[in-house]
């Protein structure tokens, strides 16, 4: 029930227009009801009232039982044009609002959240679940109250008709509310099952399209096809189940109710003999008996698909629910003014409890230092320059900006001090500008030029036809790993962040790339803190410092001459890396 209200509180807004909606459906009921008492009539007119009243007062009274059913229908197609138009439109803004709300709360949610995650898990609630959940209410929601309306006063007419043929009709209906309960258990807890199914094919495709190059490199189409298909046909199975239990749950019911129709065609066949009905009165009633079928068959197909609404608002509302683990503290102020030192003490951090990331860390960073980070994969020098824009929080220790609590500043206006190049550039759909201008959206066209200009990228941006309006393809698709690296400069340049993470910013460039890329980084530097994640240490020889991480603790720190005299990690690590250069 309080899953149902969340759902409903999504159509409360536009309630004015359900309201209207709600009007159509009673008028469309009301005239749909109404047609069978003229009906009735109709036949009573052609059978009994013309061979006993005579041709022409037969025909006068046919024409207007006619004229007034072309009326009827007349008005009951406008009812029912609005009640399909305004339950559209309801549910089309309820769907919209709920999609805006799980995008927007996947957006406030912390890293954490997209490391325990598989993306394909995540697209699938935001794009199938959704989906559902749509169906429901313009099918469910809104289907229900209709359907449920017309059986209602369908139900109400046939009493006030003939009550005995009624209680007949439906002494079935208990039994037949006990199947469907039934039924309904059974799809709900297998509808879950198959949308978890869904999510995992759409997790293996979102794998295998985004790392295509690395399956073709390894010549594994064959595995991938096999992995997906073995997916595929567990979708396959879940979802032909509940295929199974709503193919029988129809004719199930349906067969129950065909029992009752027998025996109420028994009963007013008798009557009819009897003289106690006549033809066009049996007729009408046991027209709309079977016209309220109609709505109990629709009734019955509804619940399969609010089940499986149900459950898949399980699954969106699981993560509408999650709460970001990087929040504002109720103290948090602005951060304006940034000199730029950065202290960490005693930091320690962890991403699963079992193995410390980071081991009791303490590093001071004078204002425009350029700090370079170096060590073996896996010693934590990505980690530690995760948590100084809180993408995590130390389990331990504390991190100061200008000698406050990073936790004090407000998360926005903290990363809002801070530019990051990392060693996977990430562009966008768009133009080469809108990249560009993801820095600062507020920008100038002249601005962005001066910032692709200090990133060498200007040159090759005008080497393209459309310039600086060129359409980029998904991530950036057609231009080479230093022109991206490059846009993603200029558009850390333009943000003119006061503190700056390189990750490894040209650990994957040509040599040609690299020095046009070092060159802009170079540039991006001057008079900035600056944390430098190296792979080749050449590119950090001029570092203020040199901090030498193993195992997730700093065990060296110092100038590259100072370094290389200690002889310790970094020598070593100088001395590989010379050794292979001069092979």
């Amino acid at each position: 029930m309080k899953l149902a209200k969340r759902i409903l509180k999504y159509l409360s807004p536009y309630k004015g227009r359900l309201v209207l909606a709600v009007i159509c459906m009673i008028g469309n009921a009301a005239l749909s009801v109404f047609f069978f008492d003229e009906f009735g009539k109709f036949i009573d007119t052609v059978i009994t009232e013309a061979k006993q009243s005579g041709a022409a007062a037969g025909t006068d009274k046919l024409t207007t039982i006619i004229l007034g059913l072309f009326l009827l229908f007349l008005f009951r197609a406008l009812f029912q044009y609005g009640q399909k138009y305004l339950t559209a439109f309801v549910s089309q803004n309820a769907i919209k609002d709920l999609r805006a709300d799980l995008y927007g709360h996947l957006q406030s949610l912390s890293l954490e959240f997209y490391s325990q995650n598989k993306t394909g898990e995540i697209m699938s609630r935001a794009t199938n679940d959704v989906g559902i959940i749509q169906g429901a209410i313009v099918s469910g929601a809104v289907g229900v109250f209709s359907k449920s309306f017309v059986l209602a006063l369908g139900i109400g007419k046939l009493f006030y008709d003939n009550w005995r043929l009624t209680l007949i009709a439906f002494v079935i209906f208990p039994v037949i509310g006990f199947v469907v309960d039934k039924f309904n258990r059974k799809i709900r807890k297998v509808s879950k099952r198959a949308q978890v199914k869904v999510a995992n094919v759409s997790d293996i495709l979102q794998e295998t399209i985004s790392g295509i190059r690395v399956v073709k490199s390894f010549g594994r189409e064959e595995y991938e096809y096999e992995r997906f298909q073995e997916q595929n046909k567990a979708n396959f199975r879940a979802n032909l189940k509940n295929s199974q239990l709503n193919a029988t749950l129809t004719p199930v019911t349906e067969f129950l109710a065909a029992m009752s129709f027998l025996v109420v065609l028994w009963y007013g066949g008798l009557d009819v003999i009897k003289g106690h009905m006549t033809t066009g009165e049996l007729t009408g009633f046991f027209t709309l008996l079977l016209y309220i079928t109609n709505p109990l068959k629709s009734l019955t197909k509804l619940s399969g698909t609010i089940q499986r609404a149900m459950s898949a608002a399980e699954r969106i509302f699981e993560i509408i629910d999650i709460q970001p683990s990087i929040q504002n503290s109720p103290q948090a102020q602005e951060l304006e003014d940034v000199e730029g030192t950065i202290e960490l003490e005693e930091v320690s951090f962890s991403y699963d409890d079992d193995e410390l990331a980071l081991d009791n860390i303490n590093l001071e960073v004078d204002p425009g230092q350029m700090i370079a980070l170096v060590g073996h994969s896996g010693a934590g020098k990505s980690t530690l320059v995760n948590l100084i824009p809180r993408f995590y929080d130390p389990d331990h220790g504390q991190i100061y900006l200008d000698d406050i609590d990073i936790k004090d500043y407000n998360v926005d206006s903290l990363r809002s001090k801070m530019g990051i190049v990392p060693q996977e550039t990430i562009l966008f759909g768009g133009t080469i500008e809108d990249n560009i201008l993801y820095g600062d959206l507020d920008a100038s066209r002249d601005e962005v030029i001066a910032a692709a200009k200090a990133a060498n990228a200007h040159d090759f941006i005008m080497n393209f036809e459309d310039g600086y309006d060129t359409e980029l393809g998904e991530r950036g698709a057609g231009l080479s790993g230093g022109q991206k690296q490059r846009i993603a400069i200029a558009r850390a340049i333009l943000k003119d962040p006061e503190i700056l993470i390189l990750d490894e910013a040209t650990s994957s460039l040509d040599t040609e790339s690299e020095a046009l890329v070092q060159e802009a980084l170079e540039r991006l530097m001057e008079n900035r803190t600056t944390f430098v994640i190296a792979h080749r240490l050449s590119t950090v020889l001029n570092a203020d410092r040199i901090v030498v991480m193993e195992e997730g603790q700093i065990v060296e720190q110092g100038t590259h001459d100072e370094l290389l005299e200690y002889d310790g990690v970094y020598s070593d690590l100088y001395e590989v890396q010379l050794k292979g250069s001069k092979e």
